[in-house]
This record gives structure tokens, C-alpha cells and sequence, in this order.
């Protein structure tokens, strides 16, 4: 379940009682407050956003609706400082100070967001006025509570929203005409079609799969689908591990795939290892961005220089990835290349497609630039 190192906040209530709870923090929260002040909806917006600026947590008291006001208060004045400040034009190609100083921004953004915190019980249960029953979207989420708790409502919201995905689903037509995959808390949904059309479309003559950093399990669904009679699916994250069972069990696959928690690879070979890592190269600030960002390339270039080690003598591997860090100024276009060769593989081809999310026509996306000459590829590599 998605926690991070616990924190526990200390408060007294307005007759002096001292209070303790854990900081339930999973895949939005960044980090903890260093503070907390009481808050209900007698505080202004403006009074809460300079808490929140100078890292102070607002533990709310109030009306639970306001608190959801209060939060989008919040939003509109970052979003106005933006604006008195002159927002700047969409990152220019190239340039990683640019991407870097943007990603700062996010993550100041976050933070100050995370500060308005809400009060749950041992048993999640909310006791403000107008509060939503969240039991059972959090016991999903974190697990069984071990005592009193406090979330941010940026990422109680999240849950909940979660917890509506995860009902419902994502078509995936690759899979069958009514296939869907269920997303778990924090772990990445798969929204972006190319990679999944990518290796639904490449040459396939393996026995044996593996699928590194299985996410949903939705790669591994698509290759048992393409008739891959043994697959086997590693992932690090156990919520991910778990997610990934549950969608391969409700598609019938779990005779063809097999779920394995561990780090990369399993032991022995296979005849086709797929991969498809973060594909930033930067450091992420919350759990749900290790699936976006790869500090230092870390996981691409353990998985690019495993890869020899594991294949069989006529195995491919097949690494799934944007050139969207290349744009961006993150990465050299030659440094995939000149690791593949370093690892001691050959490129035997390489599959590209256009992205189809809706942030490629999106003008006001500060990576518009980028976006629009990102391509996504699978890279078809064999042994030397």
C-alpha cells in the first residue's frame, strides 16, 4: 500500500488538548509540513496561503465543502502570481535549465497545495460537517489505519478520484472488445495508446516473455493475448504487483502470466524481455512520478546493461521509449544508442509512432514545443 516514511503531527485543540496522528501520504504528497496551525472557515484565503507558502500545515476544523473552496482559493492565487509575473512562453527546445526551473515550479506548486490537511479517525471515517465517506477508498489506497490519521486534501481528493477510476476501469480494444484494465492508487494508468499499439504490432516468436516493471500488467496481458504461453511480470512497487494481478486475473490470463515482486529481473532467460521505464530523466517529488521520472536514467541503463545477461542466445529485447527528454534538451540523442552498444546488443529495428494524448494540441502546455516532435519508440534489440 502507498506510504511513504511515517511523519506524525502534533497539535492542540482550541481547549489545549495535545493531539498526535499519523501523515497518511502515498503518491501526491511531497512532504510534510513543518508546523501545523488549526483551521476551520473563519480563515481567510489569503491568511492560508501564506500559511501554506511558508510551509505551514492548515489542520482543518470546519465545514468539509469549505475546505474543498478553500483549497481551490488556494489554486486561483498561485495561478494569479503566475499571471502578475508574466507566465513564461512554452519551454524552448533544448534548453534542461528551462525544463529543470519548470519542474521547480510544479513542485512548489505541490507543496504549498498539500498544506490544507484533513483529520481522519483509525477507522478513516470523517467527523466534519458535509464529509464524504472515504473508508473504503482509503483502505484501498493505504490499508488497514493503525490510529488516528491526517491526509492532504489535494491527495484525499486523489483517492477518492482513484477509487472512481478503479471502479470503472480503462478500455484497453487491444485486449477484446470490452477489456478493461483497473488502475490501483499511484499506480499509472494507461492512457497513452502508442506504447500499447507498439507492442501489440511488433514481430512476435517467443516462447517465454518477460514484462520489467509491469505497472497494471497491461503489456503482459497484450503479449499472453498474442500467444506468449509463458509470462512473466516483475514490478518493484507491491501496491503496482497487486494491481497487476488483480487485471490479470480478471482477464482470465493468470494460467499464461505470472506476477513476480522483484527488482528488474527475474533469474534465468527468456526469449523476449519488454521494458518500458520512466522516460524523464529527473527526480521525482512523489510516489506517483517514479513513473514519469528516472533519476539519473537509472532504470534505463541497468535494464539496457542486464539485458545481455538475460536473453537467449536468439531472444530480443524490446524497450519502449519517448525521445521526448532528447527534446528537451535532458538527454543526447546518442546516448540510447551508444549504451545499447556498450551493453554488448545491436539494434535489429526500431517501431516509432506519433503521441495521441490530448497535450500534443494543447498550445498552453509549457512542453508543447516538445510534445509535437516527441515520438515513441520500440527498440528491437538482439545480442551482438
Amino acid at each position: 500500500m502507498w506510504r511513504s516514511m511515517a511523519s506524525t503531527l502534533s497539535w492542540r485543540d482550541t481547549a489545549g488538548t495535545e493531539h498526535n496522528a499519523t501523515l497518511c501520504t502515498g503518491a501526491l504528497t511531497p512532504r510534510a509540513p513543518s508546523r501545523v496551525v488549526l483551521a476551520d472557515d473563519t480563515m481567510s484565503a489569503d491568511t492560508a496561503y501564506r500559511h501554506a507558502c511558508e510551509g505551514t500545515g492548515l489542520l482543518w476544523q470546519g465545514d468539509f465543502q469549505n475546505a474543498r473552496q478553500l483549497l481551490s482559493a488556494m489554486t486561483r492565487r498561485i495561478d494569479t502570481k503566475k499571471v502578475k509575473r508574466k507566465a513564461p512562453p512554452p519551454l524552448p527546445m533544448g534548453d534542461p535549465a528551462a525544463f529543470h526551473a519548470y519542474r521547480l515550479a510544479q513542485s512548489s506548486r505541490a507543496r504549498i497545495l498539500s498544506m490544507l490537511l484533513i483529520p481522519m479517525d483509525e477507522a478513516y471515517e470523517i467527523a466534519l460537517r458535509r464529509a464524504p465517506e472515504v473508508h473504503d477508498a482509503c483502505f484501498a489506497a493505504f490499508g488497514p489505519a493503525t490510529g488516528p490519521q491526517v491526509i492532504s486534501l489535494r491527495e484525499l481528493l486523489g483517492v477518492i478520484g482513484a477509487s472512481q477510476w478503479q471502479e470503472r476501469g480503462v478500455a484497453v480494444p487491444l485486449l477484446g472488445e470490452d477489456a478493461r484494465i483497473y488502475p490501483s492508487y499511484g499506480v499509472f494508468s494507461p492512457t497513452r495508446g502508442e506504447y500499447l499499439q507498439l507492442v501489440a504490432e511488433a514481430p512476435l516468436r517467443a516462447r517465454t516473455a518477460w514484462d520489467i516493471g509491469t505497472g497494471t500488467g497491461v503489456l503482459a496481458a497484450i503479449l499472453a493475448m498474442r500467444g506468449v504461453k509463458n509470462v512473466v511480470a516483475t514490478e518493484i512497487s507491491e501496491q503496482a504487483a497487486a494491481c497487476a494481478r488483480f487485471n490479470i486475473d480478471q482477464l482470465g490470463l493468470d494460467e499464461k502470466v505470472s506476477i513476480l515482486h522483484a527488482d528488474l529481473f527475474p533469474e534465468g532467460r527468456a526469449d523476449l524481455i519488454v521494458c518500458n521505464p520512466p522516460w524523464l530523466p529527473s527526480r521525482p517529488t512523489s510516489t506517483l512520478e517514479y513513473a514519469l521520472y528516472d533519476a539519473d536514467s537509472s532504470m534505463l541503463t541497468r535494464f539496457v546493461s542486464g539485458l545481455a545477461s538475460h536473453l537467449t542466445p536468439q531472444g530480443e529485447g524490446w524497450l519502449i521509449m519517448s525521445d521526448l527528454a532528447v527534446h528537451l534538451g535532458l538527454r543526447d540523442a546518442q546516448a540510447l544508442p551508444a549504451l545499447i552498444d556498450a551493453s554488448g546488443l545491436r539494434v535489429v529495428d526500431r517501431i516509432e509512432r506519433a503521441p495521441e494524448h490530448g497535450k500534443v494540441s494543447d498550445r498552453e502546455d509549457p512542453l508543447h514545443a516538445a510534445r509535437v516532435r516527441e515520438r515513441t519508440s520500440l527498440w528491437r534489440l538482439a545480442l551482438q
